[in-house]
């Protein structure tokens, strides 16, 4: 398995993890908004930024990310907002390995922190989460606007 930086030759295989981690999740999203986030995922300048796991030339998992300012540090937060491992490939370890890519990146990056969350129902992925942190006791709080 290879953890790399997506290319303009992924979209379609990073579409069918989309739809599958936006199926997980109960959502669906206009396609307006999938197309931006594939855009931002490829433009350097953007904050958004991708991580894809490949095996056997497939792609099997994705974190999408982003890498912004804080007020509690002077350098770069990273928010790993997306992570999902297609069905069949999960069990192997690549969800963990996607993590782990995060946490050398921004080691060799310098920054201060990287944050996630899930729902407090997901049980498979938080037995994973809290190999690297246990749960904080913070409450989301949502508005949509």
């Amino acid at each position: 398995m290879t953890i790399r930086d997506p290319a303009a030759s992924d979209e379609a295989g990073w579409r069918r993890l989309w739809a599958g981690y936006l199926a997980f999740y109960g959502e669906t999203l206009p396609e307006a908004v999938t197309a931006a986030t594939w855009a931002r995922i490829l433009d350097p300048a953007s904050p958004v930024f991708a991580r894809l796991a490949e095996r056997d030339g497939s792609l099997v998992g994705m974190t999408v990310n982003v890498l912004h300012e804080g007020t509690w540090s002077t350098t770069p937060v990273c928010y790993l907002e997306d992570l999902f491992v297609a069905p069949e490939a999960r069990g192997g370890g690549i969800g963990q390995a996607l993590i782990a890519d995060l946490v050398e990146r921004g080691k060799a990056r310098g920054w201060s922190r990287l944050y996630w969350h899930t729902r407090a129902g997901n049980a498979q992925a938080r037995r994973l989460y809290e190999r690297f942190v246990a749960a904080d006791d913070f409450c989301r709080y949502r508005l949509v606007l």
